[in-house]
């Protein structure tokens, strides 16, 4: 790893930078999340009024920015890297619209409406963050990096096919992806969920990780409080509701780009599958676009092998 630096102080510099739109917490409010705490020293969260909600973040660190976006069914804590990555970036991981401590919402949940919320939490000071998406965030930072390239130094995918792009409609018709259509059907979904969120999150976990024990009993939960009211999770299935916008806008936008793109995938997952993929994001414009498939790994990487998450991302998103 790069080298240490002064964590407090960037931290400091950090919250004044955002011009007043961050409500940085007090430290009574950040003790009631012992999510936060056990990240210890050097870490700090807050909420910000953007786009019409309001999100919660969690950042800590020094040096250049790295955004890190959560998948599904997680949220900012998604097995905590933040503190290897606080050695060498400012860090700040982010509630997406709807989840966590983020503010509830009816809509507003596909792809580039999430990603206009980060660009515009990102505002002014943050505007080349490299962002590292996991999961239906990968969709969201594919999204940030099309409407906004300019202020982008780079992002990374992780495990997180394209919609509107190859293959994904063999990926929709994929048995062993079968919610993605039913977490996409109006209503249904909320009603057989709520109340076993703890049974249906531990579902995806199991057979998302091949050491099962990377998400503990206290990991799940947490995600389950994430998702613990109607909006909430109505937003964890709104969001697969707008696949078919998603389609179409990454359809849409096939002008040259210039940021550097990484797809990630773990071989046990997505990972093999992101290997054709590189020729076909050329297609679409992007003109520098790198694979990297992770050993002895599934859809939950971060969780089951946070430190090569780290380098990895260390390796990519270190400013030049």
């Amino acid at each position: 790893m790069r080298g240490r630096f002064c964590i407090c102080a960037a931290v400091a510099a950090f919250v004044l930078c955002l011009g007043g739109r961050i409500a940085a917490e007090s430290q009574q409010q950040r003790e009631v999340d012992p999510a936060v705490a056990r990240l210890g020293s050097g870490f700090d969260s807050g909420t910000a009024t953007v786009n019409g909600t309001s999100l919660y973040f969690v950042r800590g660190g020094s040096g250049p920015v790295v955004i890190l976006l959560h998948g599904f069914p997680q949220d900012w804590y998604e097995r905590c890297k933040m503190p290897l990555l606080a050695k060498t970036f400012t860090v700040m991981a982010v509630d997406l619209r709807g989840v966590g401590k983020s503010s509830e919402a009816k809509g507003g949940y596909d792809a580039a409406i999430l990603a206009e919320d980060i660009h515009q939490l990102a505002q002014p000071k943050l505007e080349h963050a490299y962002v590292v998406g996991h999961d239906v965030g990968g969709m969201v930072a594919y999204a940030l990096a099309r409407l906004h390239p300019e202020d982008r130094r780079g992002l990374m995918v992780l495990e997180c096919p394209i919609p509107g792009t190859e293959p994904w409609e063999k990926v929709k018709s994929d048995p062993a992806l079968w919610h993605i259509n039913f977490q996409g059907t109006l209503e249904l979904p909320e009603q057989l969920v709520d109340g076993r969120e703890e049974i249906y999150f531990r579902h995806f976990f199991r057979i998302g990780t091949i050491d099962h024990s990377a998400i503990s009993d206290a990991d799940v939960a947490h995600y389950v409080q994430a998702y613990a009211s109607p909006l909430r999770l109505h937003a964890a299935f709104e969001v697969f509701r707008e696949f078919p916008a998603n389609e179409k806008f990454n359809a849409a936008h096939r002008d040259a780009i210039k940021v550097p793109l990484v797809l990630a995938g773990g071989d046990h997952s997505f990972g093999k599958v992101k290997i054709s993929r590189k020729d076909v994001l050329g297609a679409y414009g992007w003109e520098d676009v790198r694979v990297e498939v992770l050993p002895n790994v599934a859809h939950y990487i971060p969780d089951e092998q946070p430190e090569k998450i780290a380098e990895l991302i260390e390796r990519y998103a270190v400013q030049p």
